[in-house]
């Protein structure tokens, strides 16, 4: 990971406020960082980060956030071909624990991508204060990866050899 990180901003509907809430929060951590997000929240942050460049009269004409298809429509299946790909450094999602979600299958394979390759992953404020306030926010950080060798050539039982 590069000093300035690749942060991908999730949020489901009942907590887009609460994140934006968090942004706004943070803005001075976070305005030096690359930001993604999937579908509405998307919008929703880069209104907000416009505003508050406004505000503290910073230039903010070279941001891009990077937008992606909303979750249900394949957004989170996007952040997690884009952590598969070394392309996301730490993923905030702040999801809604309390509502059923026709995409709850792609939530849970997003949070299971994001532990695969071993990227901090904040799913409630607390935790993502935590992760913005450590001091490997600013700096290079190589993370441990775990060596998936003895999975990828293991034996599949019914299937032939190719030799």
């Amino acid at each position: 990971m590069d000093a300035i990180k690749s942060i991908a901003l999730v949020a489901h509907d009942n907590r887009k406020r609460d994140l934006l809430e968090w942004l706004r929060f943070n803005y001075g951590t976070l305005a030096a960082h690359n930001i993604i997000c999937t579908g509405t929240t998307g919008r929703m942050v880069e209104r907000l980060m416009q505003d508050l460049a406004a505000q503290n009269d910073t230039d903010d004409s070279g941001r891009v956030i990077v937008k992606l298809k909303s979750g249900p429509l394949g957004g989170d299946q996007q952040l997690g071909a884009m952590i598969a790909e070394g392309k996301i450094d730490l993923v905030i999602f702040f999801w809604d624990p309390m509502e059923p979600h026709p995409h709850d299958v792609d939530v849970k394979a997003l949070l299971r991508i994001a532990v695969v390759y071993n990227i901090p992953i904040a799913c409630n404020r607390s935790s993502a204060d935590f992760m913005v306030s450590s001091s490997l926010m600013s700096r290079q950080y190589q993370p441990q990866a775990h060596d998936y060798s003895d999975y990828l050539g293991r034996r599949v039982n019914g299937a032939h050899d190719a030799e």
